[in-house]
């Protein structure tokens, strides 16, 4: 039985999402106490809360008795089953971070999963579906022979009602997770530096009630005019979608993979429609957030690293270019070694997974 106290690190729910997916994939049982005790409002939400329902029925999983707010949790898991799953978190509960509690076990499950989605699709202190679909998921594809998300529905804050399907066909179903690691069927990560900036990409994607006010196409001329100056191809779409509650977001992405690199380069910066923040100061915002991060050494965004983690640890011997490290990602870092027989060490700016010796 491992046990975590929920304070530790940044003392939020990343703890309990990784624990959840490491205590399947591993089938070690793991308690948890102190659940996101770092937080105004402690304990579990319905987002945790829907992915351990959800490890139930995939996966036959246990609990002890647990409602909303709970603050301890015994978590005795299952193997995941292969199938079609629909999952409803209710309101604008994020479907991102749900994917997080769920998508490392799916990926070693003996079959094809389909996850329906319903739930939130962008949100503050999250992100959103676009940059699990267009980030996450091109440095998965290594473990998958199909992954690949659609976003049937946009849904934000605070009504939700997103949908979205999520379908992965598995590469490898190792009766052990332990086998997978000492035997390198897969490259690892290795991206110690960037390439050259090659294109950007965005999504602007605001509910229909807004479009007399065309906040797409102004949010879109001036991030393209300001983008203008890296002088390579961009790439911009506007998406108006008829959404119960009134919303919206931009999410910009920079393609910079290293020739020859079997590791993708992509860094990314998202920002939400808000009123009190005009269509050009969303632009301006998310411009400045994306050439932030273009202009540091970095060789994954501050938002990817902390899910990359989990993947990096599957491949030991891998290499990112990083610094410095974010809380969250220190959080996942001491999950996952918890669980699995990795170090993670950071040197001169390279954060590098190794067995444990």
């Amino acid at each position: 039985m491992i046990t975590l106290d929920g304070s530790y690190g940044e003392g939020g729910g990343a703890l309990v999402r990784t624990a959840l997916a490491l205590s399947t994939l591993t089938q070690q049982p793991c308690t948890i106490t102190n659940i996101r005790a770092g937080r105004d409002q402690p304990g579990l939400k319905s987002q945790h809360l829907t992915i351990i329902n959800a490890l139930k029925v995939m996966s036959g999983a246990q609990t002890n008795d647990i409602t909303l707010g709970s603050t301890n949790l015994e978590f005795t898991p299952g193997k995941i089953k292969k199938g079609i799953y629909q999952f409803d978190i209710g309101t604008a509960g994020s479907i991102s971070l749900f994917l997080q509690g769920v998508l490392p076990c799916c990926l070693f499950a003996p079959g094809k999963i389909t996850l329906k989605i319903k739930g939130g699709t962008g949100g503050k202190w999250q992100s959103p579906v676009d940059f699990t679909q267009h980030i996450l998921f091109p440095y998965l594809e290594r473990f998958a022979e199909k992954i690949d998300c659609k976003i049937l529905q946009r849904g934000y804050y605070p009504i939700g009602g997103g949908l979205v399907e999520v379908s992965i066909t598995p590469k490898y179903a190792p009766a052990d997770i332990l086998d997978f690691l000492s035997t390198p069927l897969i490259s690892p990560f290795v991206a110690t530096h960037r390439g050259p900036l090659e294109q950007i990409r965005g999504i602007i994607n605001i509910s229909a009630q807004l479009a007399e006010k065309q906040i797409a196409e102004r949010i879109e001329k001036t991030a393209r005019l300001s983008l203008a100056q890296h002088d390579v191809p961009i790439s911009l779409r506007c998406e108006y979608a008829q959404t119960p509650s009134i919303g919206g977001e931009i999410i910009l992405w920079a393609l910079c993979q290293h020739p020859g690199s079997t590791t993708p380069c992509i860094l990314s910066y998202n920002e939400l429609i808000e009123k009190e923040k005009t269509a050009e100061q969303v632009a301006t915002k998310a411009v400045q957030g994306l050439n932030s991060e273009l202009n540091s050494t970095n060789a994954v965004d501050q938002f990817l690293i902390d899910q990359l983690v989990v993947y990096m640890a599957f491949l030991p011997g891998s290499r990112i270019a990083y610094a410095p490290i974010t809380e969250h990602a220190k959080t996942n870092i001491h999950v996952i070694e918890q669980f699995l027989p990795v170090t993670f060490v950071h040197e001169k700016g390279i954060l590098e997974t190794q067995p444990r010796r």
